[in-house]
C-alpha cells in the first residue's frame, strides 16, 4: 500500500525546504514520489521547482483554493488518480494558513484502498514559532495531529530558545516525535501511523486569508525586488515572485517570509503563468501591488523620475 505524507506548517517555516529534502533521499533510495502542491496563488511556481528532481507528470499544482476545506474534494479525487507506482509514495504540502486538523479529519475520508491512512508532517520554525500575534492559535493547531513535528531555523535560536519550543510542542502534542530535518530517518516516515492526539478547538475561519497576483514587468535590477519586499505592508505575511532582472534570459525567484527576511535564487525554467507577483494576508489588493510595482521601477532607477 502507498504511504500518503502530508506536510503543514506556517508561512515561510521552509515546508518546501523539507519536501525537497524528502523528495531527493526518497529517490536515491528507490522510490517514486508523486507530489501535490498547494498554495492560494500559482502553486505552478513551486511545482517547477521540483522538475530537476522529478519528472512533471509526477506532481500536480493544486491553486486557489483551501484544501482543509473547500478544496478537499478536489486534493481526493487527485489523489485518488495518482497512477500506481513500484515503491510509490505520495506527499501533499498545504498552502502555510491550513487548519491542518480540518485536513486530516476530511482527507482520509473516500481514498482508494490502495493507500494507507494519510500521516501528518509539521514544519516548525523554532526562531518565531508563537511571534505570530493574531495567527498564533492558528500555527498552534498546525502541529496538534502531527505525527511528525520537524524543527527548522533552528541554528538560529538560542538553547534556551530550543528548549522552551520543545516543551510548548510536546505539551500541544504529546504523541508526536520531533526531529530537525537532518535526522530525519526515511524508514521512519512509513513506519509512522496516524496522530491520536486530540486537538483543540480552533475557529476554521482564522484559516482564511486574502491573496492576490498581478502580473511582474522585466526589472532593472535586485534593488527593485528588495524595495518591493520592503515597501508591502507588514500585514502581508508571504510576498513571492518570479521575473527576469535586467538582460539575463533566466528567470529569477523572490520570497519574503513573515519576519521579513528576503531571499533570491535562480529559477528553475519558466513560469507556465508568465511573471507573477504573489501576495499572502490581510490588504493583499491588486491595486496596492501595482503601485509597489511602479514605485519599485522609479525610485530604484533615478534616470525615470
Amino acid at each position: 500500500m502507498e504511504a500518503i505524507i502530508t506536510i503543514v506548517g506556517f508561512l515561510g517555516a521552509g515546508k518546501t525546504t523539507l519536501l525537497r529534502h524528502l523528495i531527493t533521499n526518497y529517490i536515491d533510495n528507490g522510490w517514486n514520489p508523486f507530489i501535490i502542491l498547494n498554495d492560494y496563488e500559482n502553486a505552478n511556481l513551486d511545482a517547477l521547482q521540483f522538475t530537476d528532481k522529478i519528472e512533471p507528470r509526477w506532481i500536480r499544482a493544486l491553486t486557489g483554493s483551501c484544501i482543509c476545506c473547500s478544496g478537499i474534494n478536489e486534493l481526493r479525487n487527485y489523489v485518488n488518480r495518482i497512477p500506481e507506482r513500484t515503491n510509490g509514495i505520495t506527499f501533499i504540502e498545504a498552502n502555510g494558513t491550513s487548519d491542518a486538523c480540518s485536513l486530516m479529519e476530511f482527507l482520509g475520508v473516500g481514498l482508494n484502498d490502495r493507500f494507507l491512512p494519510p500521516i501528518q508532517l509539521s514544519v516548525v520554525d523554532v526562531k518565531n514559532w508563537q511571534k505570530r500575534e493574531e495567527h498564533n492559535e492558528l500555527e498552534a493547531n498546525q502541529v496538534q495531529v502531527s505525527s511528525l513535528i520537524v524543527l527548522t531555523h533552528i541554528e538560529k535560536a538560542t538553547a534556551n530558545r530550543q528548549a522552551f519550543v520543545f516543551k510548548a510542542l510536546k505539551a500541544l502534542n504529546p504523541c508526536a516525535k520531533i526531529l530537525t530535518m537532518n535526522a530525519i530517518d526515511i524508514t521512519l516516515l512509513s513506519a509512522l501511523v496516524p496522530s491520536k492526539n486530540k486537538a483543540q478547538i480552533f475557529n476554521h475561519q482564522k484559516a482564511h486569508w486574502s491573496s492576490c497576483s498581478c502580473d511582474l514587468p522585466n526589472l532593472p535590477d535586485l534593488n527593485c525586488i528588495y524595495y518591493i519586499c520592503q515597501t508591502l505592508p507588514k500585514s502581508i505575511l508571504r510576498v513571492k515572485g518570479c521575473t527576469t532582472i535586467g538582460i539575463e534570459k533566466r528567470y529569477t525567484y523572490f520570497e519574503r517570509n513573515p519576519d521579513g527576511e528576503v531571499f533570491v535564487r535562480p529559477f528553475n525554467g519558466v513560469p507556465i503563468t508568465g511573471p507573477k507577483l504573489l501576495t499572502i494576508g490581510p490588504n493583499s489588493k491588486l491595486s496596492l501591488l501595482k503601485k509597489v510595482i511602479e514605485e519599485s521601477l522609479v525610485n530604484t532607477n533615478p534616470h525615470l523620475q
